[in-house]
């Protein structure tokens, strides 16, 4: 009964609906608090979550841009005051363009999540530990609350993540790659780039040797005093990994003839392609590609899955006038028996970032052209800006972020 009545009140607590439209609507709740409101309650974790923005969904999917959020705060508050919101959303560029400069980081992620998954399979103790955790049957009452939290909403407070993530490897010893595994089965928000560098954050990884400790009172405090646990690990030595990467260049758009006879690829990373059919951009035919369940090895949850699908059928169902007929793939073989089927000489598409649809989408180009079809991949021009700063630590990244947000002009980029 008591998980019922929680399960009930995660419910109520926050709901999001997978369409442009409602992240629209979420935009104009949220940008009139954007500045003041936000900036001084933004690290409570209380119920329901309205002293946060709640846009990371909409976001994760491209169905809102970076660029629209940012625009909406500055139109309320003026470029200063929503200091504190911005650079939340620049975490998230900072992050995927960190990404994209090492996708090796990516790789040695998988592979590393697979080595402990392969310790879960054989060692009892470890998997009795792991399945508490992923179930919130720890006993720590906090940790438990953000795991039924997490598995029956697909959303958690950002200051929340980070409590979690520190309590799963530091005092429960866990993998973090399955701490991480865990988000991406579950979030709706779960990305490659922000939960595997922010879960390296927390162990030490990325900012290699500096920590992050949850404390029973910093917990108390920002939770209002509904938890305030006990036992928790007092120190957090960092987790050992190999050197970071040096960055490699930055992807640049690819050769674009809007007179080839094209068809566009949609994946659930961008699903605001508008400014690409703005570009003289008429597609004869489209193709979509849902790779939510390639984000883990193991089940990705119900709740994702149909988010993912419902975002997908949500872009072409609102621009159908402007896509000619819609095919869904599977992987690169589908996509060149759709591009040859259709006799196109073109495959226009957003650049996909590291990550599960560019894993599904390995080999492309070169599978393309053996049919004599090109591939055109498009940045979008606000991660072309800011991608090729983010070679080292945030605040490094931050400190140019105003020429970066300058150069877009905000609205007009996206």
């Amino acid at each position: 009964m008591a998980r019922a009545r929680l399960r009930s009140s995660f419910e109520i607590m926050i709901q999001f609906a997978p369409s442009r439209a409602a992240g629209l609507a979420q935009l104009d709740d949220f940008a009139p608090r954007a500045a003041g409101d936000y900036a001084r309650t933004r690290n409570f974790d209380t119920g329901g979550h309205t002293n946060v923005s709640r846009l990371s969904p909409w976001l994760r999917h491209g169905l809102l841009t970076e660029t629209e959020v940012i625009t909406a705060a500055v139109r309320h508050h003026g470029p200063d005051l929503p200091e504190k919101f911005v650079t939340e959303v620049a975490w998230r560029l900072y992050f995927k363009g960190w990404l994209e400069l090492r996708p090796g980081i990516w790789t040695a992620y998988k592979a590393e999540r697979q080595a402990a998954w392969n310790d879960v399979q054989t060692q009892s103790g470890l998997r009795q530990r792991w399945e508490q955790a992923c179930t919130g049957q720890t006993g720590i009452a906090c940790f438990d609350h953000w795991a039924a939290e997490l598995a029956q909403t697909g959303y958690l407070h950002n200051h929340a993540r980070m409590w979690f993530a520190s309590i799963w490897i530091f005092t429960l010893g866990l993998p973090w790659t399955l701490g991480a595994d865990l988000f991406l089965r579950h979030l709706l928000d779960g990305d490659a780039a922000s939960n595997t560098l922010s879960w390296r954050w927390v162990g030490g990884l990325h900012t290699q040797g500096k920590t992050y400790v949850a404390t029973a009172e910093n917990i108390a405090r920002y939770t209002d005093g509904r938890f305030n646990p006990r036992d928790l690990a007092q120190v957090a030595p960092a987790l050992d990994g190999p050197p970071l990467p040096a960055p490699r260049p930055c992807p640049v758009s690819d050769p674009f003839a809007p007179s080839r006879r094209s068809g566009l690829l949609l994946t659930d990373e961008t699903l605001y392609p508008d400014p690409l059919l703005d570009r003289v951009l008429l597609p004869v035919t489209t193709a979509t590609l849902q790779a939510s369940a390639a984000r883990s090895h193991l089940l990705v949850s119900d709740r994702v899955t149909q988010f993912s699908r419902a975002a997908i059928t949500d872009c072409t169902t609102r621009l159908a006038g402007r896509l000619g007929p819609v095919t869904a793939c599977t992987d690169t073989q589908t996509v060149v028996d759709w591009a040859s089927a259709a006799q196109l000489e073109q495959v226009v598409m957003h650049h996909v970032p590291t990550g599960p649809a560019a894993d599904m989408l390995a080999g492309l180009k070169e599978a393309l052209a053996a049919q004599g079809i090109a591939l055109s991949q498009q940045m979008r021009p606000i991660d072309q800006l800011a991608w090729p700063s983010a070679t080292a630590g945030f605040f490094k990244f931050k400190r140019v972020l105003p020429d970066i947000l300058a150069q877009a002009k905000f609205e007009n980029l996206s």
